[in-house]
Parts: structure tokens; C-alpha cells; sequence
């Protein structure tokens, strides 16, 4: 991708948080699903590291093998005309710099953002604050040696661990981290796994911030997340279960009951020609 072309891509994914109106960021696991979305009329195409560490055949948590990661991305980035956003995880390492150089190769695989957790790999405990902050720091520096202006969706994983924090507590410390992230050079906030609207509607307020929040059952309607002041909404890993879900009833009913009906889709052979065909 030239230079020119991936600066624009990631002012044009910037612009996108500017809080006006949610971002609906669907999460792709390779490129026929990242050019599906396109097709739809999403505005970006995010990455999602369980569905793309299946997809190549290991377990989500950093253990598929960074250039493995970076090769599935440069595929997405190569089919996909609009920003990219990479779930880089924790960092693909131990240090700060070990960070750098993922964000400046992930960059090199064509994208315009990134997610970074503030936990250890696979769903670790939390780091501590400056520990974090010091990972987004390094992120921010390494984009900016690249001259693109990278957004950076700074994960913080609060309520992702089932400790014994009381809620008021495990608020306040989100949003100490959230603050020090965006300090730290972070764009957006992400706290996964959050779904109380007034606690929501509480960190938003006092961020004063793009905050993200993960799709799924339960979690309000586009409005309500909208009056709540959120700018963009991922879909994480749903729906690379769903497709996975889709085929898994398909195979089991064949299995059982010797017959096809679950092969019934409105999707077809040809509509999958399209996505990288078109008339």
C-alpha cells in the first residue's frame, strides 16, 4: 500500500470517532469475510484476533505466530478499500518495545488502527497502570516514526476478570486507566465486557472520550448506546462463532439425520464469486 494512500485511510478512520453518529465495526476473520463487510456498506473493517487465530488453526491469546497474524492482515488490507483496524492484542511481547515493533509492523501489513489489551496474554490479569500505559506510549511513538496516524482503541479489561472488586471501585479504576491511556497517546477507550448503561453512561461522561463497546445479546440498541454518548460498537469474536455456529448445525444434521436441510442458505456460490469477482 503506498504511503500516501494508508495516511488518508487512517485520517478517514480517525474522522469516523468524532462522536456524531456510532461507528458499527464489524470484526473480520479473513479476507472473504473482510470483503462481505465491505459489500454491506460497513464504513471500516476491523480484525478479530480469536476468529483469525482459528482461522489459522491455533487458539486466541497470542498463540498464533505474529507473522502468521501479519500475513492474514496483509491479505485483508489487500482486498479491502477502507481502513483497517488490527486486534493486536496485548502487544505480541514482554516490553515496551517489543510493543513498537508489532504496531510498526502491523502498519506495515496496511493498517490504520489497532486494539491493545491492558492484561496478560489470554485473558491475564490486568498490568499494573503504568506498566499499560508505558505499552500505548510505546504504540503511539512507533506509529508516529511511520508518519501515520494511527488510532489506537486502548482495551481496559476491568470487566473481563471475575475478582472481587466492588463495582464502584472497579469503575474508578477503569477510568484512572482510561485516563492515563488517552494521555498516554491512546484514541479511543474499550472497555470489554461492560454492558450496565448507567456504569457505561458514567465512564463515558467522565472520559470525555470515543469509547467502544463490544456487540452482543443483552447489550442496549444502537439508540440507547447512542443517547449514552458511545462512538463506536465492535463485533469481537461474534461473528466468527456465528459462522461457525451456521456450518456446526449444518454437519450435525447431516450427520444425524442422513439428509441436507441445513444446507439451505440465502448465501450462495455465486454470492461468494462476487466478493472478489464482480460483474
Amino acid at each position: 500500500m503506498a504511503k500516501a494512500t494508508q495516511v488518508e485511510l487512517a485520517q478517514v478512520f480517525r474522522a469516523l470517532h468524532d462522536r456524531r453518529k456510532i461507528l458499527l465495526l464489524p470484526n473480520a476473520w479473513d479476507a472473504g469475510s473482510a470483503r462481505l463487510f465491505v459489500q454491506r456498506g460497513f464504513a471500516a473493517v476491523a480484525t478479530t484476533s480469536g476468529g483469525l487465530a482459528w482461522s489459522l488453526g491455533y487458539a486466541d491469546g497470542e498463540r498464533a505466530p505474529l507473522a502468521e497474524v501479519l500475513a492474514a492482515v496483509a491479505r485483508i488490507t489487500r482486498v479491502v478499500e477502507l481502513p483497517v483496524t488490527v486486534d493486536i492484542e496485548t502487544g505480541y511481547g514482554d516490553s515496551p518495545e517489543a510493543v513498537a515493533a508489532t504496531v510498526q509492523a502491523v502498519i506495515g501489513a496496511g493498517a490504520v488502527g489497532i486494539n491493545i489489551e491492558d492484561g496478560l496474554p489470554g485473558h491475564g490479569p490486568l498490568r499494573p497502570l503504568a506498566e499499560a500505559a508505558a505499552r500505548v506510549r510505546a504504540a503511539r511513538a512507533a506509529a508516529d516514526a511511520c508518519g501515520v496516524p494511527l488510532v489506537i482503541n486502548a482495551r481496559v479489561d476491568n470487566w473481563m476478570h471475575a475478582d472481587n472488586m466492588a463495582p464502584a471501585m472497579r469503575l474508578d479504576d477503569a477510568i484512572a486507566r482510561g485516563k492515563a491511556y488517552l494521555q498516554a497517546g491512546a484514541d479511543v477507550i474499550y472497555p470489554i465486557g461492560l454492558s450496565d448503561p448507567a456504569t457505561l453512561a458514567a465512564l463515558v461522561q467522565a472520559l470525555d472520550a470515543p469509547v467502544n463497546v463490544a456487540a452482543g445479546v443483552g447489550m442496549p440498541s444502537v439508540a440507547e448506546l447512542t443517547a449514552l454518548g458511545v462512538a463506536r460498537v465492535s463485533t469481537a469474536t461474534r461473528l466468527a462463532t456465528l459462522a461457525l455456529g451456521a456450518v456446526d448445525h449444518a454437519v450435525r444434521g447431516m450427520l444425524i439425520s442422513g439428509r441436507f436441510d441445513g444446507f439451505v442458505s440465502e448465501f450462495t456460490y455465486a454470492d461468494a464469486q462476487r466478493l472478489f469477482a464482480p460483474e
